[in-house]
């Protein structure tokens, strides 16, 4: 069996289109996106579109997704910057609410065996509700990564969240694919498992993608918060130089 995993879209939808197309070339069984499909992006409405009519695709939920189905309080809340208040409340007001209901219905975490091989896919380590996030480690060691995860109990872990990719070996391999939608340049991050007759084999791929229309609709949209994302996710490559 063959698995695409993919992580972070975040409302990049030419990132996705160019992951997505060499993904298909890939002939894979299963293809799993492990949350942030929305956020920070200029194209939450046509990401998510994309990714819910994707064959094959099991769609998993992260912290935007929250947002979305448990909605905005009227109040900035603690720790939250006013930009980042504003870019949320944009970011769902671009997306139908009809979709909030079929969202909500995206679990926290998936647990599958394949050829007697236990595999986990969640969007970053959970709380005890199962239904909150942990802070992000972003230089997560071996250790950390066991105790963040200790409530998983899968031989490989797939995660995101934090943006570079990464495959550690501790209690179980962490593998994360790399944001999808958010590098300091022009590619799409993606993993592919290999499993067939007890032998697993992961690779890590990247494709470039052309980001002018993503800098154009950052821009054209006013998407609230572009500014500092441009150098927080984007390596500072759009906006004034």
């Amino acid at each position: 069996m063959k698995i695409a995993v993919i992580t972070d879209a975040h409302g990049n939808l030419p990132a996705l289109q160019a992951a997505l197309e060499a993904i298909n070339a890939e002939g894979v069984d299963a293809i799993y996106h492990t949350g942030d499909a929305i956020g920070i992006g200029p194209f939450p409405a046509e990401t998510l579109d994309l990714l819910l009519n994707t064959p094959k695709m099991h769609l998993l939920m992260g912290d935007y997704e929250a947002a979305f189905v448990n909605g905005l309080s009227d109040s900035l809340p603690d720790g939250m910057s006013e930009e980042e208040f504003e870019h949320q409340r944009w970011t769902i007001e671009a997306l139908d609410a009809a979709l909030r209901d079929t969202v909500a219905g995206w679990p926290y975490l998936v647990e599958i065996e394949i050829e007697d091989v236990p595999i986990a896919f969640v969007h970053y380590a959970l709380g005890e509700s199962g239904r909150d996030f942990l802070p992000a480690q972003p230089d997560a060691t071996a250790d950390d990564l066991d105790k963040l995860f200790e409530r998983v109990q899968a031989q490989l872990i797939f995660y995101g969240h934090v943006p570079s990719k990464s495959s550690v070996q501790g209690r179980a391999m962490y593998i994360n694919p790399g944001s999808l939608g958010c590098q300091t340049g022009a590619s799409a991050n993606y993993c592919i498992i290999d499993l067939r007759r007890g032998n697993i084999v992961i690779d890590h791929h990247e494709v470039m993608y052309d980001d002018a229309p993503l800098a154009e609709a950052f821009e054209k949209r006013a998407v609230p918060g572009r500014v500092p994302f441009y150098q927080a996710f984007f390596g500072g490559r759009f906006g004034l130089k």
